[in-house]
């Protein structure tokens, strides 16, 4: 049988074994995994074990690993030419609430038609992350039926605290990295471009997250009795606030940008081809005048350079009527999203001097940091990632394209820093799919293709 013989084998078993592998789907989303929930314990432990069971059948040889938390399922396919990689999904899952706003059971999954006439998936976790999570592991089970082997090595670490913090991922990874080792992560937790568009995410944002508290008096003052004479610690947080950008939109921190690089001319082109319409993305929430750096485009700002944002702020009185107060504390909550070459402890430390030196003589300052992870950036001419994007093109028949992303994966990051791997982030979830909110969903589309994209994907990084 010829190579393309046999991937059109593959293909059509998947097609014609649609319905099983929705029935697996919906019995995985029947589990109750929600992992920031102690009563659920025991249902994050019933996902785990199904997903072993099930990999295990299909001859992989897998293990729900306990944790401090919940368990991690990792599996290892037999040993096979070419390359290895690594699949990273979460079988945990959000909490429903508020329930009143569901028009169905959440764990109850259901087809049903959208107002196009678009056949979805509807229940919590059909999206984020288990119709994500079984469209690989699909893909697998159909290779298995057609030929009795996968084109490549695989391996799967499956999570249970993704929704929860993830806090025991990488002190397991760091226990367990000679058995992870591999030559390329794949994480399947991102959306398409457009429907008709496969992406590949290759850049997410780093993070760095601080909360400065600054201290003027020992208690709250009467504003008549102490006004203009005591310090307004409001206004000390006000000031630090207002000086952290600059009117062009730019971030105003010494060294801010020593080690942001600009994009290449040909991935710029490519997102200016993409068809992004920066007035509609705006206008959906209201708003029209980009805010970040002038000069740069709304794609620019959102995926390849740095940001500042304000993400909380409180000192004083903020109840209902009025109290002339001057607070004896006020605080804010501000965050970095960092491009690949930033360093957390960099930005951290500058931010951290930037505050103390607008403190006053009789205040104080304390920081709280709430965590920091650097950017992640896959080369744009590697090898994996060439191959995986003329697979996803071969399915969807259109190139797929490299897309960056504004927010923070941390799994990536840790794939990075502990086991050294690049991570190639492919998705078939849309922008409305309501993760995390009520009435979750993920097209029988998205299901159905994603599967036979990976049955693509993985045999082209075989060749």
């Amino acid at each position: 049988m010829t190579d393309q013989a046999q991937l059109d084998a593959v293909l059509a078993h998947v097609d014609a074994g649609l319905d099983q592998s929705l029935d697996r789907l919906f019995h995985l989303l029947r589990i109750k995994s929600i992992s920031t929930d102690p009563a659920f314990a025991a249902e994050c432990q019933k996902a785990a074990d199904w997903l072993a069971t099930e990999l295990n059948g299909l001859g992989f040889n897998a293990s729900a690993r306990p944790t401090p938390g919940h368990s991690v399922v990792v599996a290892h396919g037999p040993d096979q030419a070419g390359p290895h990689v690594l699949f990273y999904a979460h079988y945990d899952v959000q909490p429903v609430d508020p329930l009143n706003l569901w028009n169905s059971d959440p764990f109850d999954p259901q087809i049903r038609e959208d107002a196009s006439g678009r056949k979805i998936i509807v229940a919590r976790g059909a999206s984020d992350d288990k119709g994500q999570m079984l469209t690989f592991i699909e893909a697998c089970r159909a290779y298995k039926a057609v030929t009795g082997s996968l084109p490549v090595k695989v391996s799967l670490m499956l999570e249970g605290e993704e929704e929860s913090g993830g806090k025991n991922l990488p002190p397991f990874m760091r226990d367990n990295a000679e058995e992870l080792k591999a030559d390329i992560a794949l994480v399947c937790d991102t959306d398409m471009w457009d429907r008709q568009t496969p992406s590949i995410t290759t850049m997410l944002r780093g993070l760095v997250a601080d909360e400065i508290v600054v201290t003027a008096a020992d208690k709250d003052l009467h504003s008549g009795m102490f006004g203009n004479a005591a310090r307004n610690p409001n206004q000390v947080v006000a000031e630090i606030i207002a000086s952290l950008r600059a009117p062009d939109g730019s971030v105003t921190l010494p060294g801010f940008y020593d080690d942001v690089a600009e994009i290449s001319p040909e991935l710029k082109a490519q997102w200016q081809g993409l068809g992004f319409d920066e007035k509609a993305f705006l206008g959906s929430v209201d708003l029209s005048v980009p805010a970040g750096e002038q000069g740069r485009s709304v794609l620019e700002m959102l995926w390849s350079r740095p940001t500042c944002e304000i993400n909380g702020m409180s000192g004083g009185y903020t109840g209902d009527g009025f109290k002339t107060v001057i607070p004896a504390k006020a605080s804010a909550k501000i965050s970095f999203r960092l491009v690949s070459g930033m360093d957390p402890k960099k930005i951290r430390a500058a931010f951290r001097a930037h505050v103390e030196k607008m403190i006053p003589a009789d205040c104080s300052v304390e920081f709280i940091p709430h965590g920091g992870s650097p950017a992640i950036t896959v080369p744009a001419d590697g090898e994996f990632l060439r191959k995986a994007l003329s697979g996803l093109s071969a399915e969807w028949g259109k190139q797929a394209v490299i897309t960056g992303s504004g927010g923070s994966i941390p799994v990536a990051g840790e794939f990075k820093s502990i086991l050294g791997l690049d991570t190639l982030l492919i998705g078939f979830a849309h922008v409305d799919d309501q993760i995390h909110s009520p009435n979750e969903k993920y097209d029988l589309d998205s299901f159905h293709r994603g599967i036979r994209s990976w049955v693509h994907v993985l045999a082209a990084l075989s060749k």
